[in-house]
């Protein structure tokens, strides 16, 4: 695994929800180029101010609707411009020091694709399905009919994989997120993986995973890393509904990872309700203080440090909400100080320490609504100090000197925080 994603935190942004493109009516793959991705310049001195330094891109290639429908993995979207655009970009981000992630769709493609389309029951098969009476019905992926499956046993898929992936990164990209990588057999991934790093030792490659065994799906895939989903869960449901136990026992099972990979951990994404909405605007900090202090490669979901709030629902758009438009720049952006204030102080924090990125957790003191959490590398340490409840509390500070940041105040070897408070320390 390459040493650079150890100092890299990523702002993830959902291109054509974030330039204002079309989604669902009146897409054309073939259109003229509309040249929106020139929006996205604008913000990266934004990111850079956060203290991020990656831009982790959800979909560019030409595709169908919402951008998980690629009809075309070598040609940029029209909804959001040319290769000329893409260019452009890569250069500003490039110039600032910010490195480009991109979302590769690799398990399924749209109805549209050319190959799907010239499908005959002698060509060469790409597609996971079933010749019926000459008609040829193609495997879909989790039900969606507009998904058609590639068929990842085909040499032909991996030759394909691996020179997309080339492509990209010859044009100056650092590595592939690989959606819905859990739909695929990890024999797949250590097929194409090798081939592509051959070619580019130094690019990283991060799997969508929801569930399973993490430490053999990365064993037996060789990607680098893996989407820390238990590590969310555990974070919304423990601060939501008061019940840090289950946040505990979810760092603990994170901790229990780092002896094979460290995690992509993440408190948003373009799939999940905003955070803000989740746990409520006031419990976002403590939220944060979790995600910037345990072990792990960060990401921030565009918006989020500003507190926008939307709910992800399980309908036709029901992602619409969590993927907006965004204004022409940061400055038109009515923003929730403290939210961002929070995020501004814990990746300072973050990138004061990059031994944290795999430090071990200790759970110090616990309870339903309130709770300290020590990571560590020898002597280095931060504490987190969590109060959900509505009274004050004092809570043991362990080692900690000083307060770095947060709403509460140490005393001798005690941290007193008031309702709803929290609070980082250091050793």
């Amino acid at each position: 695994m390459p040493e650079w994603p150890e100092h890299v935190m990523w702002w993830h942004v959902y291109p054509l929800g974030f330039v204002g493109a079309p989604i669902r009516d009146g897409v054309d793959p073939d259109a003229a180029p509309a040249h929106r991705l020139d929006r996205l310049e604008p913000w990266l001195d934004h990111v850079i101010e956060l203290g991020l330094n990656g831009l982790l891109l959800g979909p560019v290639f030409a595709a169908e609707t919402h951008g998980y429908d690629t009809v075309d993995h070598f040609r940029i979207d029209p909804r959001l411009g040319d290769d000329a655009d893409f260019d452009r970009l890569v250069s500003a981000a490039r110039e600032r020091g910010i490195r480009i992630l991109l979302d590769g769709v690799f398990n399924h493609v749209g109805r549209a694709h050319p190959a799907f389309r010239d499908q005959t029951e002698h060509g060469p098969r790409l597609f996971r399905g079933r010749w019926v009476d000459g008609r040829f019905e193609a495997d879909v992926f989790e039900g969606h009919d507009a998904l058609v499956a590639l068929d990842h046993s085909s040499p032909a898929v991996v030759d394909l994989v691996v020179e997309v992936m080339c492509h990209w990164l010859e044009r100056g990209i650092d590595g592939w997120r690989l959606d819905a990588a859990y739909a695929v057999p990890h024999t797949f991934w250590a097929e194409v993986l090798p081939r592509v790093r051959e070619r580019f030792p130094e690019a990283w490659f991060l799997g969508e995973v929801i569930h399973g065994d993490a430490a053999r799906i990365v064993h037996e895939s060789t990607m680098d890393a893996l989407t820390q989903y238990e590590l969310w869960q555990g974070i919304w449901h423990g601060l939501a509904d008061g019940n840090l136990f289950e946040l505990a026992h979810a760092v603990e099972r994170h901790d229990e990872l780092l002896r094979v990979f460290v995690p992509q951990t993440f408190v948003g994404n373009h799939d999940v309700t905003r955070i803000a909405s989740a746990v409520g605007a006031d419990l976002v900090p403590h939220a944060l203080a979790v995600l910037f202090t345990v072990a792990g490669t960060p990401s921030v979901y565009a918006g989020d440090e500003f507190g926008w709030t939307a709910v992800k629902e399980e309908r036709l758009g029901g992602d619409d909400a969590v993927r907006p438009e965004f204004p022409a720049g940061p400055g038109d952006v009515d923003a929730d100080d403290r939210i961002l204030a929070a995020h501004q102080a814990l990746i300072a924090l973050r990138r004061r320490k990059p031994s944290l990125w795999r430090a071990h957790t200790d759970v110090v003191d616990l309870a339903n609504t309130a709770a300290v959490l020590r990571t560590a590398t020898g002597d280095d340490a931060v504490v987190v100090a969590l109060n959900l409840g509505d009274d004050p509390v004092s809570l043991p500070a362990a080692d900690a000197r000083a307060v770095v940041t947060g709403d509460g105040t140490l005393a001798g070897s005690r941290v007193e925080l008031p309702p709803r408070g929290w609070a980082v320390l250091e050793a």
